[in-house]
């Protein structure tokens, strides 16, 4: 292994490393603070930014997992009243999700604080830091 090739292979586990740290923080203060979980937050975000709603497909394609995972999610966020699924009236087999108002608030309230844990996580970086690491991170995700 050269030398350049294990230098990479170092900065992925350290990625991978800060990113799970960061991941289990956001788990941890989800649960703490709003009684809920990752899976649930993501859900909501993405409903959140598709007001008009979404296909159940077209949310797991979103959230790149299974259909039965996301069903799994949206029926729990439906009994709570926070999305609303209505049929298709075009294709029966189609149907499409959205948040409820009260969803849209829940969310709303989470997405604040998440995005402070996310700045308290990343506190020690300067701005120059943070736009030398996106723009890092937007060249390698081409």
């Amino acid at each position: 292994m050269s030398e350049g090739s294990k230098r990479r292979l170092k900065m992925w586990i350290r990625l991978l490393g800060v990113t799970r740290a960061a991941e289990n923080e956001l788990r941890e203060y989800l649960r703490l603070n709003h009684e809920t979980t990752l899976p649930r937050f993501d859900v909501m975000a993405a409903l959140y930014r598709r007001r008009e709603g979404v296909t159940m497909s077209e949310l797991s394609r979103m959230l790149l997992v299974s259909n039965g995972n996301a069903t799994a999610v949206v029926d729990r966020l439906e009994g709570e009243g926070l999305v609303l699924r209505t049929p298709s009236e075009v294709d029966r087999r189609t149907v499409h999700v959205a948040l409820t108002a009260e969803g849209t608030r829940a969310f709303e309230t989470m997405a604040e604080g998440h995005e402070a844990e996310v700045a308290r996580h990343f506190s020690d970086l300067t701005e120059d830091e943070l736009d030398q690491m996106t723009a890092i991170l937007k060249r390698m995700g081409r």
